[in-house]
């Protein structure tokens, strides 16, 4: 069934709003003071990352794609894979949705957003930054990052057995975000999606937060520029190699 494109756009603007709620909600229950889960743990933002993107790709897989994910977008259209004319009206839904996640997180939040005095913790439940503070390395992991996602995300939705399985792909699809944030999210988060970061971080610079410190205006472009670079090589190469 092929939907008509506000549809479509309907489906990138809700999944990438759940995605959000899932994954900074996440963040927001273990950094944030006083919330049931603070201090829980990294695996329970990996879950909530992995749970983030599967469910979306289960919802909205048929209708849209369920790209989420401008850099996805971006990959896709540049290898002949997503037509240019719609590119710009799925970008423009993602970073919608998820400014909208985003503050549905801040006004669940609240409370424990005005008891924690912790601008950097307050921060992450946000964006991104790199551990470390050095731009090359937050360059880098975000765009290998992306890359593998990407990769072993087309590996999984497209090849013949995630044609015929698409919700088996979708929950294998979760599974490679779970292990992403595990395995190489010490370093900057990581985003691994544009909208993911900015729409967050204008939040961050014009919502009321006490404590909340700088919103790191001069790297926003990494966590942008990294994941397209990054999901383009990714898409290459699962163009060259299987497609």
């Amino acid at each position: 069934m092929e939907y008509s494109l506000f549809t479509k756009l309907a489906a990138e603007f809700f999944g990438t709003a759940i995605l959000m709620i899932f994954g900074n909600g996440s963040v927001a229950n273990v950094e944030l003071k006083n919330t049931k889960g603070h201090h829980a743990g990294w695996l329970n933002i990996a879950m909530g990352y992995g749970f983030g993107v599967m469910f979306p790709v289960l919802m909205f897989g048929a209708v849209s794609g369920a790209h989420i994910n401008p850099a996805m977008t971006l990959a896709q259209a540049i290898n002949g894979m997503f037509p240019w004319d719609e590119v710009l009206p799925y970008i423009i839904a993602q970073l919608l949705g998820a400014a909208l996640g985003q503050f549905i997180v801040y006004l669940t939040y609240y409370p424990h957003y005005k008891d924690t005095d912790d601008a950097e913790a307050i921060l992450a439940t946000f964006c991104t930054t790199d551990a470390d503070n050095k731009k090359l390395n937050y360059f880098l992991n975000e765009m290998f990052g992306t890359l593998v996602l990407v990769f072993g995300a087309l590996c999984c939705l497209m090849d013949p057995w995630g044609e015929k399985d698409p919700a088996a792909a979708a929950i294998v699809v979760g599974f490679i975000v779970w292990g992403l944030v595990t395995s190489m999210g010490g370093p900057t988060g990581p985003g691994l999606n544009p909208a993911r970061d900015l729409m967050p971080r204008l939040l961050h610079a014009v919502l009321p937060i006490p404590s909340k410190g700088t919103s790191r205006w001069n790297e926003a472009w990494i966590p942008v520029v990294a994941p397209i670079v990054g999901a383009i090589i990714g898409a290459w190469l699962f163009n060259a190699f299987f497609a």
